[in-house]
């Protein structure tokens, strides 16, 4: 071999472990992000991803140091598995999840996790013993290699976060990276061919996977969507992966359900419940409604409630994903829901995160209605902690009140009392409601004030379908098995904590209460 081959050879393979090492870090956040799509609790599942993909790479270490021979036809194979696993990984899993018994989609997923990162450990080493066989000391050979992977780690993350995951979704992603995986694989056997025995057959197969994986590119998503189909119990009409969340929607005999990221956010046929008992009480409470806050609520169906006040000042929604908003402003199924409530001209868009906003906000409210999905992962859980409660109070005017959506106090009664005795630790009174939202079941709200709110001297407008004066005082009322004695399973009355942004426990106690629902 001349010297000048040698060194194209060389750079060949630093080119190769940079690029694999890109796709190896998105596939170890992919598998994280679909952990937390599919299972929940995001942190939990991108610790149990990142932590089996390491394991991995640890065991395909040990492992290349049986192979000493072979090493390029060993590296192409490597990359053709990678390919063919990583890139149906993320279709596949809902099909798991679709058809087969619970638990066996988070062991589909642990499993590939650990595989992927298994032939991902063995591709370095392989790389560093090529290249010093080629005539480049270890030493060096070792030393380029790996700043090609950690720069390559680095280039990964970035893509996933701000290109594939918002602009392909997770299952053309998974395609799209395995794609790149199979041509690096070609592009190393073009390029030592000389060495390969069997060139033909390292040819053939990496072109035979390579239209394997643009059809599943192609064709990948619908697969998906089918599959997704059979976790939701009416037809999906729209889904859209944005740079927040999974939105969902769907509609069977004039009932349209949104979902985001696997949670039902509202059924149409039973929502006016929720929306009433969420806004019509706080406004009652307010003694003025020049200033109104909304946080979260995109579907713009809080707003609709509020807009039916005469004298409402002006309303700000905040809501994280832009994509949401736009939807309640061009979705005919929402735009039919909301009325149009995000065009009128007292209501302002802000598409930011509701802490982010409360830190840097500069004006007090008369209302604030909190409507954010339930605390089910690291995220959300810091809108449910004393630091965000106490942002609320600081924000509301001295005769203002706050109404916020507690998750349910019938399954999960711990949750809802934490959330209550979280409020109350920043100085706020509360009261407590609930009602019996069918398409949700029993579903909890808490209205804070600086000043305790007598739940007798409240009026509910007449403009409504479900919620009457009359009713408050019964909605106060609370049934033994989701009252604040909240029981451990011994019978003995537990002492609430409330939730923190450094002892965040609502998290597993959210978790531990909807296991079973």
């Amino acid at each position: 071999m001349t010297e000048q081959e040698s060194i194209r050879q060389s750079r060949s393979i630093y080119y190769a472990s940079g690029i694999v090492s890109i796709c190896g870090i998105i596939f170890e956040v992919l598998f994280g992000a679909l952990g937390s799509y599919i299972l929940g609790d995001g942190v939990k599942q991108y610790t149990l991803t990142i932590s089996l993909f390491l394991t991995g790479m640890g065991i395909g270490a040990y492992v290349s140091e049986k192979m000493t021979n072979h090493l390029i036809a060993s590296f192409i194979w490597i990359e053709y598995g990678i390919g063919l696993v990583g890139g149906f990984s993320a279709m596949l899993l809902f099909g798991v999840t679709a058809y087969l018994p619970d638990g066996t989609d988070a062991l589909f997923l642990y499993s590939v996790t650990l595989f992927v990162g298994t032939l991902t450990g063995v591709e370095l080493p392989i790389l560093i013993r090529k290249a010093s066989e080629i005539g480049v000391s270890l030493q060096k050979s070792a030393a380029k290699v790996l700043f090609s992977d950690y720069a390559g780690g680095l280039v990964g993350g970035l893509l996933f976060l701000f290109l594939l995951r918002p602009y392909f979704g997770l299952v053309k992603t998974s395609f799209l990276v395995a794609l790149i995986n199979v041509t690096v694989a070609l592009w190393i056997v073009f390029r030592f061919k000389k060495e390969l025995k069997r060139f033909m057959l390292h040819a053939a197969s990496g072109v035979v996977l390579l239209l394997i994986l643009i059809a599943g590119a192609l064709f990948g998503e619908e697969a998906a969507f089918h599959f997704e189909q059979k976790l939701y119990h009416d037809p999906i009409v729209l889904s859209e992966q944005t740079a927040y969340q999974q939105i969902i929607l769907t509609r069977e005999q004039g009932d349209t359900r949104l979902y985001l990221d696997g949670q039902l956010q509202f059924s149409s046929s039973d929502e006016h419940r929720y929306h009433e008992l969420l806004v019509h009480p706080v406004m009652s409470a307010a003694t003025r409604h020049n200033d109104v806050l909304v946080l979260g609520g995109g579907d713009g169906l809080a707003v609709r409630e509020l807009l039916k006040y005469e004298d409402l000042g002006k309303v700000t929604l905040v809501d994280l994903d832009p994509a949401m908003t736009e939807k309640a402003r061009t979705n005919h199924l929402l735009t039919e829901l909301n009325e149009g409530s995000l065009d009128d001209s007292r209501v302002k868009v802000v598409n930011d995160d509701a802490f982010q906003f409360l830190e840097v906000a500069d004006r007090l409210y008369d209302v604030i209605i909190v409507d954010l999905p339930d605390p089910n992962n690291e995220s959300l859980n810091k809108l449910y902690t004393q630091e965000f409660y106490s942002l609320i109070r600081n924000h509301l005017q001295p005769d203002g009140a706050s109404m916020i959506q507690a998750t349910s106090p019938v399954f999960a009664p711990e949750v809802y009392w934490t959330i209550d005795k979280t409020i109350q630790e920043t100085g706020l009174k509360t009261e407590n409601l609930h009602a019996d939202i069918p398409s949700f079941g029993g579903w909890g709200f808490i209205l804070a004030s600086r000043k305790p709110v007598q739940l007798s001297q409240l009026s509910i407008m007449d403009d409504t379908r479900y919620l009457t004066t009359d009713m408050l005082p019964g909605l106060a009322q609370f049934g033994k098995d989701e009252d604040a004695l909240i029981e451990d399973e011994n019978g003995h009355p537990m002492t609430l904590k409330p939730n923190t942004l450094i002892r965040p426990n609502l998290i597993e106690v959210y978790e531990k209460s909807w296991r079973y629902y």
